[in-house]
């Protein structure tokens, strides 16, 4: 028996879309935004904001590590995160950062009704999110890992986030 590699024409992937939103503290490097662009598109999430000061989405090594799924991901730039929770709280959005400190839990041990509104806050890979964030926040979850690093790649992170998240919700068909 011989196995064939499947295509994006010909695969098998049913479409979802999650109650999930992405907003990114102070996130800037092309390469991760590119990269953070195709994981929201692999877990079908509903929008991404981009947060901060001078934050540059669009450029030439983004589209490259895109591969086109900016164009499918709805995206928003904003100077003020603060602005981008406040509203998600108003429209019942849990707020989960992605962050080590002395509350977090880690993502497998988090439990999530199948009907939540999620608002994934990822941070800056050198800087983290910022207090002023972490003092809205619902829940904090960390990534179990066995290296001697105590962190990985922001893009990377969020992939296995939003793969433990969708894990548990159901899909917006």
């Amino acid at each position: 028996m011989t196995d064939e590699q499947l295509h994006h024409d010909n695969s098998f992937f049913i479409k979802n879309k999650f109650p999930i939103i992405l907003v990114c503290d102070g996130v800037n490097s092309p390469a991760n935004i590119g990269s953070l662009f195709r994981v929201a598109d692999s877990f079908g999430i509903e929008h991404i904001y981009f947060c901060g000061k001078e934050i540059t989405v669009i450029s030439k090594r983004m589209m490259r590590t895109a591969r086109a799924t900016h164009q499918m991901v709805p995206h928003t730039t904003h100077e003020k995160i603060s602005t981008i929770i406040e509203d998600l709280i108003l429209k019942k959005y849990k707020i989960i950062a992605l962050e080590i400190t002395k509350n977090s839990i880690p993502i497998t041990e988090c439990y999530f009704s199948p009907t939540e509104k999620i608002a994934l806050i990822i941070g800056d890979e050198n800087r983290g999110i910022s207090p002023e964030v972490l003092a809205t926040i619902d829940k904090s979850v960390y990534i179990n890992m066995y290296g001697t690093n105590s962190s990985m790649n922001v893009a990377t992170a969020a992939g296995i986030t939003l793969y433990e998240i969708t894990k548990q919700l159901k899909p917006r068909n």
